[in-house]
């Protein structure tokens, strides 16, 4: 048996007839897509070759040097994991597991913030530093021929501005701004 509803069933669907259709996709063009697809290889592949570098000619991962690098950058050597997981781009789960296998091999410690015990802090040991100062060299290597070489000086510079423009749009509340740990004066760039 079929009732009626009366009007109080029927306005909804009178105003779901009426409404406009929901916005269409704002399709890539053919030039957008190349330069999309030209964008997600450099993603893929880039981080990729520089983890192949790292892992063939030092034993350690591209993560891992990012780790160690930062560390290397930092005022005495000392940052807060929550920091050098910000830094990294890493999550405090996965920062802690490397840290762990860090510091198995010596080039990494952690203990309790004197200052504020809830947090951690990473410091990097003389035989990181070590890892750091002899990694270094090969890892700008494979940076300069895979990233600046190709490039002169007005595409590294439209590079360097694309990055931060992007970087804004995906994280609006960092303004674009990809901020290392404070530069230590002497040694290596460990870039």
């Amino acid at each position: 048996m079929t009732t009626w509803a009366g009007e109080a069933g029927v306005a909804p669907i009178l105003r779901q007839m009426d409404a406009p259709p929901p916005p269409q996709p704002r399709w890539l063009d053919a030039a957008e897509q190349e330069t999309w697809l030209a964008l997600v290889g450099v993603l893929i592949r880039l981080p990729a070759a520089l983890d192949a570098q790292l892992q063939r000619d030092a034993g350690i991962s591209h993560f891992e040097y990012q780790v160690l690098a930062g560390l290397s950058m930092a005022d005495e050597h000392t940052l807060r994991m929550s920091d050098l997981a910000a830094f990294t781009e890493g999550s405090l789960p996965r920062l802690s597991q490397v840290a762990s296998r860090l510091e198995k091999r010596g080039w990494v410690r952690r203990m309790p913030d004197p200052v504020d015990g809830r947090y951690t802090l990473a410091i990097l040991t003389e035989d990181g530093w070590a890892k750091v100062v002899a990694t270094a060299p090969g890892h700008v290597d494979a940076v300069r021929r895979l990233v600046f070489d190709p490039l002169n000086g007005a595409q590294q510079r439209q590079l360097r501005e694309i990055g931060r423009r992007v970087l804004a749009a995906v994280d609006p509340a960092g303004a674009g701004r990809f901020v290392p740990p404070r530069r230590r004066s002497g040694g290596p760039d460990p870039t």
